[in-house]
């Protein structure tokens, strides 16, 4: 591939019910859902490991069941950031990368996303981030303006953790590329969850990943979490088609 950046693009999850007859075929049985997906796409986020814990036997199991250019992110758990706001965490953060090492190589990022609640604290926020054993290896979403400070920016680019874009009717892109990694939410522009990109607003993704390549980032993930409709499954397509001419690129599925 050369200098041509990795780019995994899909969706937050894979097992809405209202995907059927219109992303999966309406005859597709549900164990083979995730075959049909990672036909199509090459990540998934997986926002079930927030709202509940899962045995190692399940973990295995999606490792398993991937491809092996595959890439999951799993999202942390919501002990975390949303019930103890980042604080006393470190044994919570431990369980839960135990279990998400079984992913190896199939593991792409966690995802830890910070409550809008959660009080401002930086050196709160640099203490969980070494609590776990590569910072380099998780991506933060806030979800609170107070974040989005010089000095956050410049934690996250010292510690090379990966800063989540976001995409949703309170916020649009940054610009912030804080490692070799890009990362871009999409919750929906106009609607929370339940807004479909057009193709102006897919052009607009497009110049996004172009001025992350350009500011250095190596890997680029992707994730429409629009899923009202299949919304996310269709945009996530049409931005495939988008950038392959655009990057000279050709999707590792």
């Amino acid at each position: 591939m050369g200098d041509t950046p990795r780019v995994y693009i899909g969706t937050s999850g894979w097992t809405y019910p209202d995907w059927k007859g219109s992303f999966y075929p309406a005859n597709l049985p549900l164990a083979h859902r995730f075959q049909y997906y990672s036909e199509q796409f090459n990540t998934v986020e997986i926002n079930a490991t927030f709202y509940r814990r899962f045995p190692a036997s399940t973990f295995l199991k999606w490792r398993k069941q991937a491809p092996s250019s595959f890439r999951y992110v799993l999202k942390a758990p919501r002990i975390i950031t949303h019930r103890k706001h980042l604080v006393e965490v470190e044994k919570d953060i431990e369980e839960f990368v135990t279990l998400a090492a079984l992913m190896e190589d199939t593991l792409g990022l966690i995802l830890l996303q910070l409550a809008p609640s959660t009080p401002y604290d930086l050196s709160l926020l640099r203490g969980v981030l070494e609590a776990f054993p590569d910072p380099s290896s998780v991506a933060v979403e806030f979800r609170h303006s107070c974040w989005l400070t010089e000095e956050t920016k410049q934690m996250l680019i010292e510690l090379g953790t990966v800063f989540c874009e976001s995409d949703s009717p309170r916020s649009r892109p940054l610009g912030w590329i804080t490692s070799p990694v890009a990362y871009l939410r999409l919750h929906g522009r106009s609607k929370w969850y339940s807004h479909r990109y057009s193709h102006e607003e897919l052009h607009e993704i497009c110049s996004w990943v172009q001025r992350a390549v350009a500011s250095g980032a190596r890997d680029i993930y992707i994730f429409f979490n629009n899923d009202f409709h299949a919304y996310a499954p269709q945009n996530a397509q049409e931005l495939k088609e988008l950038l392959v001419p655009i990057l000279n690129w050709k999707p590792s599925l």
